[in-house]
């Protein structure tokens, strides 16, 4: 994942600014959406700091592992929240995800590809296709939530912020920011799961 600098620091601040965003989603939200936030802001600065270009900083060896721990705690966490259903059982593939590339990073290359790459193996090529394949899916998604629908009642900017900004709610719990930051992470987890 230690790849181009250019692509690597985007990937760093795309990461981050998701981080910063969910944490400030848990300042205003209550209940389950703040464990949401939560989890999603420990996705996103795990997944900056793994982005991280080499030339800034060479993980040690045992970095792998940490980051493999982390997210394996994300998943049991998952595990246990999954049975509410919706967006959880996304956030348990995206930790398993970070678990699958956190341990493919960590073993050494071998064979044909030793001499290409710095310390991966690539992981396994069906499960690394089928994350491909399940990111790709979310992405297109999310996107198309994203994208207005035409022919729909208009509505002003004062009316949709004092919709949405009523009493107890502020910027960070727009619908389309959260859509926004979750966009971006897959994103960045597809980006990844390529350079795996």
């Amino acid at each position: 994942m230690h790849g181009p600098a250019l692509s690597g620091w985007l990937m760093v601040a795309l990461c981050a600014a998701a981080g910063v965003y969910c944490l400030l989603r848990m300042r205003v939200c209550a209940g389950e959406e703040r464990r949401a936030a939560g989890g999603e802001a420990v996705m996103g600065f795990g997944m900056a700091s793994m982005a991280l270009p080499a030339a800034v900083l060479t993980p040690p060896g045992w970095s792998w592992a940490v980051y493999a721990a982390v997210f394996g705690g994300a998943t049991l966490h998952g595990l246990f929240t999954v049975r509410h259903g919706g967006h959880h059982l996304h956030h348990l593939v995206g930790s398993l995800a970070m678990v699958y590339m956190a341990l493919a990073m960590a073993t050494p290359a071998t064979g044909a590809h030793a001499g290409h790459t710095v310390g991966t193996s690539g992981g396994i090529p069906v499960l690394t296709g089928g994350l491909l394949l399940y990111y790709m899916a979310y992405v297109l998604h999310a996107g198309a939530r994203l994208v207005p629908v035409t022919g729909a009642a208009t509505v002003t900017a004062a009316t949709a912020t004092a919709t949405v900004d009523g009493p107890g709610r502020t910027w960070a719990t727009r619908p389309e920011l959260t859509l926004v930051c979750r966009l971006s992470m897959a994103l960045a987890t597809l980006a990844m799961l390529v350079a795996l």
